[in-house]
């Protein structure tokens, strides 16, 4: 949850492409609800739904996020999600890197369903959303990948405010 005014709540952009428009966002109590596509950003891999605010489960929070703290390679992480259709999961490991592109590479076990759930650091603070995996099996195989929170704020406040990534001027 990522705007509780709005009902807005991010995820992947390929997680968002599995519907045309309506999709089931589980909060982490199992209550399910009903969400509607706002935008996706397929670039970044970031997707906006948005469910009624008054269907928001009450103990559902916007995240603490750590934007400004610098992660860096031996921080430790926890990656929650929902792998292979299970409930909620959660799986531990350290950063293990920062990819070119500024995706935070972790060791923590991230399998094909964990996609759009929160990585957090040591203190329970987002510090970004897994994304994807390197595998030639299609399973966890030692090298996951989260877009940053700061890139995901960073992209979603221009979404808010424009309706819109804007392009960059150079």
């Amino acid at each position: 949850l990522i705007d509780r005014k709005r009902g807005w709540i991010l995820t992947n952009a390929h997680v968002a492409s599995f519907s045309p428009s309506i999709h089931k966002v589980a909060f982490y109590n199992q209550d399910y609800r009903d969400a509607k596509k706002i935008y996706v950003d397929p670039h970044i891999d970031l997707a906006i739904l948005q469910v009624p605010v008054s269907e928001i489960p009450e103990a559902a929070r916007e995240p603490q996020l750590d934007c400004d703290s610098k992660v860096s390679t031996g921080h430790p992480v926890g990656a929650f999600g929902h792998p292979w259709g299970y409930s909620f999961t959660g799986t531990r490991g350290i950063i293990s890197g920062i990819a070119d592109d500024g995706m935070l590479q972790t060791d923590a076990p991230i399998n094909p369903g964990n996609s759009g759930g929160a990585l957090l650091n040591h203190r329970g603070n987002l510090i970004g959303m897994n994304t994807k995996i390197f595998s030639k099996t299609g399973s966890y195989a030692g090298i996951g990948f989260a877009l940053p929170s700061n890139k995901m704020i960073e992209v979603a406040s221009e979404i808010i405010k424009y309706g819109s990534v804007q392009p960059s001027w150079i």
